[in-house]
């Protein structure tokens, strides 16, 4: 049987930041949002090969092979001009791994593994790759014991949701926004589909946490934060909520001049979901 291959923008063999211990976590290349406060915008789109990127590199990296890209990663510098010049937001330094590619990295790694994190771009638009790689973890004796999460932004469908939560532990879910018309200004898409994935998720025991990203002006509203705390309370008031501060780091475009969001101030909506009953939320350690 011939298993599907995944499109990989970048592999952190070592991460404690996307889910639970130390984790193993590929992002996979495209999304199905376009979000003008990504933080890693390159990962939106697939490469068309328009070669915008190839007389950019300083260091002949990447050329042109019979109409198509081709990185060489022997003589790349790690410089990103080419992510900086792409005008689709996509990256040319991709690499295909199978299914066993990514379990001998698990093989390598797994004295000091928790666990591993697929997360993007969106990696639910690579659903078939992630079914299949963690079938293979469930089934292989040695690595059975690593948990295996998703960090998604919640567009995925119901019905394609069942067909990969029986192999997965825990979902790390985004909500952008709750007001439908501020959801589309963020995303390009409407936010039916999220909510419903966050309670899909919740009742069938897979949620391990939710996301909501601060932006001044935007969603940091009063009628946001209690549309927030709302939600929250009916699933749980001990649900982790994760505040994450917008911030400039690696964005692009015309986000780049919205205001940052300040510690204080995250303190204070924290204290105000605090009040109305929420007990676990989370606020970050570094604002950058």
């Amino acid at each position: 049987m011939n298993l599907p291959l995944a499109t990989v923008s970048k592999v952190l063999k070592f991460s404690c930041v996307d889910g639970p211990g130390n984790r193993l976590v590929l992002f996979l290349q495209g999304c199905n949002f376009a979000c003008p406060t990504c933080h890693n915008p390159h990962t939106m789109k697939l490469c068309n090969d328009c070669g915008d990127c190839v007389p950019e590199c300083p260091t002949g990296a990447l050329t042109i092979v019979q109409g198509k890209v081709v990185h060489d990663p022997s003589i790349c510098d790690q410089c990103d001009r080419c992510l900086d010049i792409c005008p689709i937001n996509a990256n040319p330094k991709v690499t295909q791994y199978s299914v066993d590619d990514v379990l001998a990295l698990l093989y390598q790694n797994k004295p000091f593994l928790n666990g591993i994190t697929i997360s993007g771009g969106e990696a639910t638009t690579q659903l078939k790759f992630i079914i299949a790689l963690f079938t293979a973890i469930k089934s292989d004796e040695k690595l059975k014991d690593l948990t295996c999460f998703i960090d998604s932004n919640g567009y995925l469908p119901e019905a394609a949701w069942k067909t990969v939560l029986p192999v997965t532990d825990g979902v790390m879910l985004d909500i952008k926004a709750f007001n439908n018309t501020l959801h589309s200004l963020l995303t390009t898409r409407q936010n039916e589909r999220v909510l419903a994935s966050a309670k899909l998720l919740f009742e069938a025991g897979k949620l391990h946490e939710l996301r909501y990203l601060l932006i001044p002006d935007r969603t940091d509203s009063p009628e946001e934060i209690k549309e927030l705390s709302s939600f929250v309370e009916t699933l749980s008031t001990d649900l982790p909520l994760r505040l994450n501060a917008y911030q400039h780091h690696g964005v692009k475009g015309e986000a780049l001049t919205w205001p940052t969001m300040k510690e204080p101030d995250v303190e204070r909506i924290a204290a105000e979901l605090q009040s109305a009953g929420l007990t676990n939320v989370v606020t970050p350690t570094v604002y950058i």
